[in-house]
C-alpha cells in the first residue's frame, strides 16, 4: 500500500548513526521531517546532508526533528561524514538511519523500480506529533531539495493546524492568508475580529494570526544535539 497523507508513519527499528532506534520512541511528542538519500558517497546527497545540518536551528525552533536515510551502513555514514566536514565545512548533527537491509525504504515507498530498484528516491515526509503523514515530496535521483520550501510547508501545516486558515500561492512567513471556506463568516468574526478582506464568498483575505512554536521535547536517551558521527 502506497502511504498517503494522513496516514499513520509505519513505526520501525533500524541502526542509525547515534545507534539503534525505534523511530516513533525516538520521534516523540515532536515533528519529524525524515528524507532519504539514494546511497553515500554521492554528490547531491553530500550538499543536502550539510545544508540540512546548517538549517537544524530552524527546524529546532519549530519543534521538527530531523533524520536521513541511505541504504549503506552506519560506518560508511561516518566515514560520509568527515567527507561532509571537509567538502562543506559542515558537520552532519542529525542521525542518519542505516538502511542496508532496505526494510526502511520499501516501508515508505523509497524504492521505484522503474527508476532505479537498487536505490532509493529522493524522498521527504514530514510527520505531526500524531504521528500522521502531514507531507510527501519526492525528487529524482539527480535533483537535490530545496529546504527552505520544506521549512514553509512546515510553518504552514503548523499555523493552519492552529489558525481556520490556509496559506496561499508563495506565501511566506508574515504575509496575509485565506480563511477556509468551511469557516462562517459568524464563527470568523470571533476568530478574526480586526476583519478581513472578500474578495469572493470563498476567498476571504486576513492578516496571518501568530505562529505558534512547539519546542522539541527530547525522548530519553536521545539528546537533541547529538551528532550524526
Amino acid at each position: 500500500m502506497k502511504l498517503q497523507l494522513g496516514d499513520i508513519a509505519p513505526d520501525f527499528t533500524q541502526d542509525t548513526s547515534i545507534g539503534p532506534i525505534r523511530f516513533h520512541e525516538w520521534a516523540g511528542n515532536n515533528w519529524v521531517a525524515l528524507f532519504s538519500h539514494p546511497k553515500d558517497f554521492t554528490p547531491v546527497c553530500t550538499t543536502e546532508l550539510a545544508e540540512a545540518a546548517r538549517l537544524k536551528p530552524e527546524f529546532d525552533k519549530r519543534g521538527v526533528k530531523i533524520i536521513g536515510l541511505s541504504v549503506d551502513r552506519s560506518d560508511d555514514h561516518k566515514r560520509w561524514s568527515d567527507d561532509i566536514v571537509e567538502t562543506q565545512g559542515q558537520r552532519v548533527n542529525f542521525p542518519l538511519i542505516a538502511d542496508a537491509d532496505r526494510s526502511v525504504a520499501k516501508l515508505y515507498g523509497m524504492i521505484h523500480p522503474n527508476a532505479d530498484p537498487t536505490i532509493t528516491v529522493r524522498s521527504v515526509f514530514v510527520i505531526a506529533p500524531d504521528k500522521k503523514l502531514r507531507l510527501s515530496i519526492t525528487y529524482p535521483p539527480s535533483t537535490g531539495r530545496n529546504f527552505q520550501e520544506i521549512l514553509r510547508v512546515i510553518d504552514s501545516l503548523q499555523l493552519t493546524d492552529a489558525h481556520k486558515v490556509a496559506t496561499p500561492v508563495n506565501w511566506q512567513i508574515g504575509q496575509d492568508v485565506i480563511i477556509v471556506p468551511s469557516l462562517n463568516d459568524a464563527d470568523a468574526r470571533q476568530r478574526f475580529p480586526e476583519g478581513w478582506t472578500t474578495l469572493k464568498p470563498y476567498l476571504r483575505v486576513v492578516k496571518q494570526p501568530p505562529v505558534q512554536r512547539r519546542p522539541l521535547v527530547e525522548a530519553a536517551g536521545h539528546a537533541a544535539g547529538q551528532a550524526a558521527s
